[in-house]
């Protein structure tokens, strides 16, 4: 069997249907913008009907996030259910098929659980990192403090706090960020993953992890690609975003579809 990390030199998305289950293939560095152009020929044969459902998967989010206390909980937790709709959406167009406004909902089938274990997951991975984050601000907040007390010119002290919390809040932040980066590593591919190839919650986010893991270049080329396009898009009274954002949809499939073939 054929070592499933050398990359692949053949077209986009073809042979890939070789590739054993749960290993994904290696793609080169081009692929990243690849997976953008492609996106855009999904999003470019229905865009009308991509632009209502993705807005009606942000006006979800955002109606469940201003619920009191439950309510951000559970955007966070079924929002893995609708991403995988969309990605159904997305095959079926691939295949020829129609794209359909009922597509969005389609995780909530025989999916449902798995998908909901992957956004429950995801909470945990997420709470866990916000408690990383808080913990080190209160130390650097006792720190920072402990210093302004023990200088004898207060405005001193008071500069020598704000100074102090500033590093320590830049430091935070960049450990969160390391943090929350396997994180979504592992969450890139999952809804994908449990939707298309009935693959089981905590497998899928593995299999997603080590498949961003085996294609960091493509990966930073389709990052560095899509913050260009995400400043275009927001130049125009962030109008632009009513294209990106059903694009980007379309491109995690797209993606998904090069490093793991035809489900």
């Amino acid at each position: 069997m054929a070592d499933p990390l050398v990359p692949r030199s053949d077209s986009f998305g073809s042979g890939s249907g070789s590739q054993p289950r749960g290993a994904p293939a290696t793609v080169a560095a081009g692929n990243g913008l690849t997976w953008w152009t492609e996106g855009w020929r999904l999003f470019a044969a229905s865009p009308w009907l991509w632009i209502a459902i993705v807005i009606v998967f942000v006006a979800i989010m955002i109606a469940l996030a201003l619920v009191p206390l439950l309510g951000s909980l559970a955007s966070t937790v079924l929002s893995p259910v609708l991403v995988a709709g969309i990605m159904a959406g997305c095959q079926a167009q691939d295949r020829g098929g129609q794209l359909t406004f009922e597509h969005l909902f389609s995780g909530f089938s025989d999916r449902l659980m798995p998908l909901v274990v992957v956004g429950l997951l995801y909470l945990a991975g997420t709470v866990a990192i916000a408690l990383i984050f808080g913990a080190l601000l209160i130390a650097v907040v006792g720190v920072s403090g402990l210093s302004a007390l023990m200088s004898s010119d207060p405005l001193q002290g008071g500069w020598a706090m704000l100074a102090t919390l500033g590093l320590g809040a830049l430091i935070a932040l960049l450990v969160a960020t390391l943090a929350a980066l396997p994180l979504m590593m592992a969450c890139w591919f999952a809804p994908a993953l449990v939707m298309l190839r009935h693959d089981e919650p905590v497998a899928a986010m593995k299999t997603s992890f080590f498949a961003c893991l085996a294609n960091v270049m493509p990966m930073l080329v389709y990052g560095l690609i899509g913050i260009v396009l995400c400043i275009v898009a927001s130049i125009p009274f962030l109008l632009g975003w009513i294209v990106l954002g059903p694009v980007f949809a379309a491109s995690v499939y797209t993606s998904y579809k090069d490093i793991f073939g035809a489900s």
